[in-house]
């Protein structure tokens, strides 16, 4: 059930990074796309999780849940649909793949968690992809806003890195409170904050929304890549811990990337594919101790049967 679930998940998150691109492209106002998004997908689920006696309205007001929102949803979607404005959805996909570096960096550096000789080269790796990407535009100095996007990406990705971390230990902490129904509330509360920076920085923009595109990935969105998507991760998260889940982007990147250049005409570069490649090796070498260890424990236990 954790592969078809996991392979489900990876499946969705590559398809979303083309989805807001084109959503943006289509005159939907970033941050009103993504509050749509995440308030529709959980308030239909939350509302799903009450009438099956699995969630109590009560838990709109915890705080933890408040937390949860404003990293996981708030901060990590805010600067995704802000960047797809500059730079392209396999980029996007790309730097986001940073995610799971920077949660071993959140253990190491704050929560004082032991890290292997293996994790640090896995991050140096990471980063040097992340540096191979940006630098010859940072060298030419020519697109500026391109540079900020891909740094406001990053930022978000410590958003999302924290959010995972709180939601795994909020699902440790609660274990009478179903995964899912903690993704729902959080979705909510982010998707509400989210509604509410577009009214105070997006007025006279909403026209957007009526175009087809526009409608299409708003729909796309909400119900494939949240309701569906975000439930898978969210249980996950509990089933696994908070580093496995993250891993769908080994290959969310290379699929976001193709989808782009193939689908919507987006340009590769040698400088995209590289990059690319070191983030992936990076997080490889991170993982690969636990992936050794599976494949030693899977061994071991076709050959003792």
């Amino acid at each position: 059930m954790i592969i078809f679930n996991y392979l489900l998940m990876c499946a969705i998150f590559s398809t979303t990074f083309l989805a807001i691109k084109i959503g943006v492209e289509a005159g939907l106002p970033p941050f009103l796309s993504a509050g749509l998004r995440f308030l529709l997908a959980g308030a239909f689920i939350f509302l799903w999780m009450i009438l099956q006696r699995k969630a109590k309205p009560s838990l709109l007001l915890r705080k933890e849940f408040l937390l949860i929102g404003m990293t996981s949803t708030f901060l990590t979607f805010a600067t995704l649909y802000w960047a797809e404005q500059h730079v392209a959805s396999g980029i996007a996909a790309i730097l986001s793949a940073t995610g799971p570096m920077i949660i071993l960096m959140i253990q190491s550096v704050v929560l004082r968690k032991k890290a292997r000789r293996s994790d640090y080269w896995g991050c140096a790796v990471g980063f040097a992809g992340v540096c191979v990407l940006i630098m010859p535009k940072l060298a030419i100095g020519s697109d500026l806003i391109w540079i900020l996007s891909c740094v406001v990406i990053l930022i978000g990705e410590i958003g999302y890195s924290v959010g995972s971390l709180a939601t795994r230990k909020l699902s440790l902490d609660m274990p009478d409170i179903s995964p899912i129904t903690i993704n729902a509330v959080q979705m909510m509360h982010g998707g509400l904050a989210l509604l509410l920076l577009s009214l105070f920085s997006e007025r006279g923009q909403w026209t957007g929304l009526t175009t087809m595109p526009a409608i299409g990935s708003v729909l796309y969105l909400t119900i494939v890549g949240s309701m569906l998507g975000h439930s898978l991760y969210a249980w996950l998260l509990k089933a696994t811990n908070a580093f496995f889940p993250s891993t769908w982007l080994f290959v969310s990147p290379i699929i976001a990337l193709g989808l782009g250049a193939f689908l919507y005409g987006e340009t590769i570069s040698l400088y995209s594919v590289l990059g690319s490649l070191f983030i992936i090796g990076g997080i490889l070498i991170v993982n690969l101790p636990e992936l050794r260890a599976r494949f030693m424990s899977r061994r071991m236990a076709s050959s003792s049967g």
